[in-house]
């Protein structure tokens, strides 16, 4: 579903992301670890077509972003850190005009209720202003939109950075929904926590590098954070 291939970005003399090979299955959930600078928000942007590869290649479900960006996007929804709502706007109006951009229609009011049930959010809020929504109840309404116009995958850059232990709690539950509706999930975190309790894979990256990939039962067994920080006192 989402795939990279050798994919290579460089700003001037400086190598942003080192010919990363990437395979995130349907169902999939796949956490990236590694530290500021390390490639992991690059990659992201390259699945986006926020920015070009200098080479290599980034597909979504079999499509190549680069070739066809327009088409790519069809089958993918993004999840930044900070979500960015209207705040003048209730929490209805925000997933009415952001789920009628990605379908070309506006969908009529009992069934944005229902998106908002499906993602924890009740009546009361859909009439409030998102200007008095907290961060998590803001990415709610963003996976509302994903829902709405079915996404099959879904990338998210430090989705739990910022929220309490309770709103991420609720979070990780709404991204296991999602990934037993076979949606693909990648995710960019620090939270060394938060990727073994929810991912079922786990790459660590530096300097622009893959240096390692934890898979299948190893995510539950393994120490991560010795994993972790070998990796980060290494000499490369």
């Amino acid at each position: 579903m989402l795939e990279a291939k050798d994919l290579t970005k460089r700003y001037g003399g400086q190598v942003a992301l080192d010919r990363l090979n990437l395979l995130v299955r349907p169902g999939e959930i796949y956490c990236l670890l590694g530290s500021n600078g390390a490639g992991k928000t690059t990659t992201v942007n390259l699945f986006l077509n926020f920015i070009e590869p200098d080479e290599g290649e980034v597909r979504i479900n079999g499509v190549d972003v680069r070739r066809e960006p327009v088409r790519s996007k069809q089958f993918v929804a993004y999840i930044p850190e900070q979500v960015n709502l209207y705040g003048t706007l209730t929490g209805l109006e925000n997933l009415r005009y952001f789920s009628a951009l990605a379908l070309g229609h506006p969908l009529p009011r009992g069934r944005l209720l229902e998106l908002m049930a499906e993602v924890g959010l009740d009546a009361d809020a859909a009439d409030k202003r998102v200007a008095a929504y907290s961060k998590g109840m803001r990415q709610k309404i963003w996976i509302a939109v994903a829902l709405a116009r079915e996404a099959k995958a879904l990338l998210l850059d430090e989705p739990t950075s910022g929220l309490d232990p309770s709103a991420a709690a609720e979070f990780t539950e709404l991204l296991r929904r999602a990934s037993g509706l076979g949606v693909a999930i990648l995710a960019t975190t620090h939270d060394l926590f938060h990727a073994q309790q929810i991912a079922h894979r786990i790459g660590i990256m530096k300097r622009g590098r893959l240096v390692d990939s934890i898979e299948g039962a190893q995510v539950a067994a393994v120490d991560l954070q010795k994993v972790y920080l070998a990796h980060m006192r290494a000499a490369r």
